[in-house]
Parts: structure tokens; sequence; C-alpha cells
């Protein structure tokens, strides 16, 4: 496609003149403003600014071209740094002071983009142009217009949504520690509060101990009636004058039957929190601003006792969050090996499952949406505490190889406001980028599982703690074998 310049004739005396034929066309030829229409919206697609520089207002257009090359540029860095500096690319794209302005930039720019449009169209001059070309041309600048706002509008939604997900999940975090003996260890809980439950008591406890130089994962399941655990040699639950009884005893040791707890691990929201007057304040005075709360560092204090390992950090699952989570990611794929009901909860079990049950879950490899998981991580009462523990480990593997880039940039915005919905967490933010490169390098190994359990050689009734911390030691510190000559 070529432009023809026409020619005009000058004043009487003067040579002839070229005019500009972009700005300055020759409007009674149909067939060149009709190539002079494609040009400027090819322009203004391709590089917004550029038609009105050539044809329309300049100083708009040395904006518009200013802005559109420092978006290029901005990108251009950015995939700069997700390449080959992941690390700064993550501390920079969570810092909310960051995210804001890209908010504000990607929203600045849709508009700038509907301006240069709009008058690339006035430019056209679309009553000289040739019949379907008068309607062809603003079609597509227009179509095209709404494909790029539409992609700068999400991109401001993304970062919207990242900034409120980052700010709700981390919005108060612990002090950022080294790994302790070569390993990240997090304790993961989960309480179900869905239809059917009565409290908030962790129903899943587990603690995973990531390696800090490989990735490699180990997760410990502790069952959450595991009784009379010790606690950590600095918890504050070993001092009688602040918990109020001695902690050799004080499942026994409490006065208060209203409280309604028993000997199990996951009693202790009640015995921290529940039985206080001061709710816990006084055993873990700086747990709100850490991002905890009492009870949850006494599980911590708890968990250290049973396996002989430091836990400084936690993440708390709501299994009311937990089913939104796996639909945001197009569900988990799972190889359920017993048929297993839906529903139940107090004052129905009495009766026989068929009475009560609101569902079936079929043995054979599925694809769970959000509910169905839900309930395969909750259901009980066909089968044991120690069976639903393997099948929320199961779970917690399927939910983390469905955290794929191209899974969580697709279903960002989903993601995003899910997890915001569905965690809580004292992990640091400075720890981002390490843990996110972990978590990539966990991803590529098997995740090791070792339940305390009496199928994983644990007594139900009577655990010998010092055989458990031998057992932990024995998984993370594997003794190297001696070569044969």
């Amino acid at each position: 496609m070529t432009l023809a310049p026409p020619r005009e004739r000058s004043a009487p005396g003067r040579p002839l003149i070229e005019t500009r034929p972009l700005r300055n066309p020759e409007a009674a030829d149909p067939s060149f403003m009709g190539r002079r229409a494609w040009w400027l919206v090819a322009m203004n697609i391709l590089v917004p600014g550029s038609a009105q520089i050539l044809a329309g207002n300049r100083r708009l257009g040395r904006f518009g071209l200013g802005a559109t090359l420092a978006g290029w540029v901005l990108i251009v860095l950015a995939a700069g740094l997700a390449l080959f500096w992941r690390d700064a690319a993550i501390t920079l794209f969570t810092n909310w002071f960051v995210l804001t302005l890209a908010q504000i930039l990607l929203l600045g720019y849709a508009v700038l983009w509907v301006v240069l449009t709009v008058d690339a169209i006035r430019l056209l001059r679309v009553v000289r142009l040739p019949m379907i070309t008068r309607f062809a041309a603003p079609i597509a600048a227009l179509l095209v217009l709404s494909l790029a706002t539409g992609g700068a509008v999400y991109g401001s939604t993304i970062a919207a949504s990242s900034r409120g997900a980052i700010g709700s999940i981390f919005g108060n975090s612990g002090p950022s520690l080294p790994p302790s003996d070569g390993y990240y260890n997090i304790l993961l809980l989960g309480a179900d509060s869905g239809d059917g439950r009565d409290s908030m008591r962790f129903d899943s406890i587990s603690v995973v101990s990531v390696n800090a130089e490989t990735g490699a994962a180990t997760i410990f399941g502790i069952p959450r009636d595991m009784p009379n655990v010790p606690f950590a040699k600095d918890s504050p639950m070993r001092k009688p004058d602040l918990v109020g009884f001695d902690y050799r005893n004080y499942f026994e040791g409490h006065s208060d039957r209203n409280c309604g707890w028993g000997s199990g691990i996951n009693q202790l929201t009640n015995a921290v929190q529940v039985c206080r007057d001061d709710k816990g304040k006084g055993l873990y005075p700086d747990a709100a601003a850490h991002g905890s709360t009492p009870e949850i560092e006494a599980t911590k204090d708890a968990a250290e006792g049973v396996l002989g390992i430091k836990i400084p950090y936690y993440v708390f699952v709501d299994m009311n969050g937990f089913a939104d989570l796996i639909d945001a990611l197009g569900g988990v794929h799972i190889t359920v090996e017993k048929r297993l009901p839906k529903g139940g909860g107090p004052g129905k079990t009495n009766k026989p499952v068929e009475e009560w049950a609101t569902g079936w879950i079929d043995p054979g490899e599925q694809t769970m949406n959000g509910d169905t998981a839900q309930w395969y991580a909750r259901s009980r009462y066909t089968t044991s505490d120690f069976d639903r523990m393997k099948r929320q480990r199961q779970l917690q593997e399927a939910i983390l190889q469905q955290f794929t880039p191209q899974n969580v940039v697709t279903r960002f915005s989903a993601v995003a406001d899910a997890g915001a919905a569905l965690a809580d967490t004292d992990l640091p933010k400075d720890k981002l980028p390490e843990f996110f490169d972990l978590i990539m390098k966990a991803k590529k190994q098997k995740v090791a599982t070792i339940e305390l359990t009496p199928e994983g050689g644990v007594s139900e009734r009577h655990p010998d703690f010092g055989e458990i911390h031998e057992m932990v030691q024995q998984a993370l510190h594997p003794p190297t074998k001696t070569p044969t000559p």
C-alpha cells in the first residue's frame, strides 16, 4: 500500500509545492483517502500517538507516543527481571506502592488510548472514505481498542487483587528468621467451620519442613487428638504462674468444666483462649502484633515439643475458603480409594448413613470441585481420623501441583481473592522471594509424608516423644552412607 502525495498549485509566481498526504490529503480522491485511513488505523494500533504526530495534534501525539514508549520499556524491564532476577521481581511486585502505581498507570493508559483512538477516527474524515472503508476502518479501530483497553483494565485488576491479597494475608508478620538446622519449619493448621460444625478448633495439624537449599519438603502429620503433648522448653505454657496450673497436668488441672475440653492437642484453643479471662494475652502478649493468636502460638509450642524442631511460622487455612481456592484453580485431581459420604454432623451420625448423607464421593480418578474436595478432606463418620489425615495430605499435594505459573496467571484474580479469604499467616513478606523459589523446587520433587499414627509406628494414646524426635531427625538428616571400598 503506497500513498502518492498529490500536488497543488501555489500562488502565481511561486513554484509547485507538495502537500503532506497524511496531514493535508486530497479529499476528492476516495481511493487515496481509503489508503490513508487504513494507515492511520494501523499506526494508532501499533504505536499509539504516532497517528496524531503525522496527521493531527502533535502535542497530543507526542504525549501518547511518549506514554507508549515508556510502557514498552517498563514491560521489557519487568520481563527481564522475571527471567533473570526473579527475587527482585517478586520483591518489587509484592510492594503495595508499586502495585498501586501499576494500577494507576494501567488505568491511565487505557483512558489515554481511548482518547487517541477517538481522535484517530476523527482524523480519518469518515464522510470522505469509500463506503466499505467508511464502516470497516472505525470498527477495526474500536475492536482493537476494546481488546487493548480490556487487557490494561485486567492488568490493573490484577494489581489491585495482588495488593489486597498480600495486605490481607501478610498484613502483620513475625520476625524474619534464618532456617533452623537447614530447614524452614511451618505449622499448617486447618479449621473446619463449615455447615454442621460448632467450633474453630484445629481439625488438621501438620508441620511442613522445607530444605532451605533443595526445596525438598517433608510433612509431619500430628493427630488432632494426640494426648498429653509436651511444650517447647522456652514456652510460657511451662510456667504455672502464667498458665494457672502445671503444664504437665494441664488437661486434668483446669477446673472450668464449661469449657468442654479434653486431652487432645487441638483442645489448646479452649485451654489458652476460651478458658482464660485475658483470652491468652497474658501468655503470648506479642501474638497479635506478629499476625498470630495465643492459641496458635501455644499450638506451635506444642508441635515443637512433639517433633523436637523449631517452628517459627504458621499458615492457618479456613475450610470455608478452601473450596473457593480449589474452584479458582480449576479443581484438583484426586484418586479416591473408598466411597465417602458428604454431610453429617452433631445429632445426625447416630442414624444410618443413608439417612443423613447429602451425597457420595465415589472411588476412582476424578477432578474435584471445591465442594467435593472440602467433603473429601472433612468426611470422617465412616472412616477414622487417621484416614482423614491421609486424605488431607493428598489434597495438599494436589493443590501444590495446581499452582503452576500458567494456572495462576490465567485465574489470578479468583486465586488472589480466594487466598485472601482462605489463609492467615505470620510468614514475613520479605521471605516471599525465597519461599517462591523453594516452592518451585518442591514441585519437582515428591513430598515425603510421615504420619504420627499407629500405622506410622506411634502409639495413639501413649506416644513416645523421644522416639518421635529420633524419627524426625532421621527424616530430615538421614545418615550419610559410608562408601564401600
